[in-house]
């Protein structure tokens, strides 16, 4: 298992620049699908944005923590779980709460709200606990990772794009509904393209180490759920906003888990191999669960 650590998942530098770009172009298409009215709405009851941004940024790294400790994975696939609960939540969350019959504003706003965030939380959560764990410590001191940095490239893939985006959302409405119409499905098909060709390229190594982390990022997954839908449970929320931050705390952004994986570990293997597992599996796990809970629509409809 220590090889593990020690395994580079190779991408070169043309992809790593073409992730870049449809990480971008990911966050400025959530951003035309926000507008003023989204904000002002949640300044009137901010309490459930502050809830789902806890769950988030607090309590899913600080549970992330916990159960590292107590699994003991290997250091690199540690490093690699503590990388995707520090991110923020994944686009493709607006889609499925509104599948699940969720508060799709809402999912909309806490994925923009966390994304803006994440500039800061991403890098000092990951720092935290990377460096709390002391196998992790030791892998973080050969990289000599500069947390700086990392907030540099996260300011330049989420927070500019985001920015732009309103702006375009403010400044013409109409046509940032039109270009949001086609463009995050667009930009969200060139990802998994990218993915799926780092998976190809990296096939002997994904193949053989695969099992690694398969019932690690299940597990993960899960308990990220869990803890969305126990924690709104707990403040006593609407259903409709327990579906909600059930799925933005169970999605997470691996994309930006992947690009950082890259851009300051060279690929390390743990890492990447979680990170491009938790991408592919909360995808599965989140239609999965928000079909669930739309055919508990459909048949509640069916018996009125």
């Amino acid at each position: 298992m220590q090889e593990l650590d020690r395994v580079q998942i190779h991408f070169d530098s043309n992809n790593l620049w073409i992730l870049n770009v449809a990480l971008a172009v990911v966050m400025f298409g959530v951003a035309l699908g926000i507008s003023m009215a989204d904000f002002k709405a949640l300044i009137k009851a901010p309490k459930v944005v502050l809830i789902g941004l806890l769950s988030q940024f607090v309590l899913l790294p600080m549970l992330t923590y916990a159960f590292i400790v107590v699994v003991n994975p290997q250091p690199s696939i540690a490093l690699g779980m503590m990388m995707v609960a520090a991110c923020p939540g994944g686009n493709i969350s607006n889609f499925m709460t509104h599948l699940a019959g969720g508060n799709t504003a809402l999912s909309v706003s806490l994925t923009a709200f966390s994304t803006f965030i994440a500039i800061i939380m991403t890098p000092f959560n990951f720092e935290l606990y990377g460096h709390l764990y002391q196998p992790t410590a030791a892998l973080l001191q050969d990289v000599s990772l500069n947390p700086f940095d990392m907030v540099e490239i996260v300011l330049l893939i989420l927070g500019i794009p985001l920015i732009c985006g309103m702006l375009v959302r403010y400044q013409f409405p109409k046509i940032a509904v039109r270009l949001a119409h086609w463009l995050k499905p667009f930009s969200i098909i060139v990802f998994v393209g990218i993915v799926v060709v780092a998976l190809l390229n990296n096939l002997d190594v994904f193949s053989e180490f695969i099992h690694h982390v398969l019932v690690l990022g299940i597990s993960h997954n899960i308990l990220a759920f869990l803890l969305g839908f126990l924690i709104a449970r707990a403040f006593k929320l609407s259903y409709e906003n327990q579906k909600t931050l059930t799925i933005e705390t169970g999605i997470q952004n691996s994309g930006i888990g992947l690009l950082l994986i890259f851009t300051f570990f060279n690929g390390l293997g743990g890492m990447a191999i979680m990170a491009a597992f938790w991408g592919i599996w909360h995808i599965v796990s989140g239609l999965i669960l928000s079909y669930f809970w739309s055919s508990k629509l459909v048949t509640k409809a069916q018996a009125v």
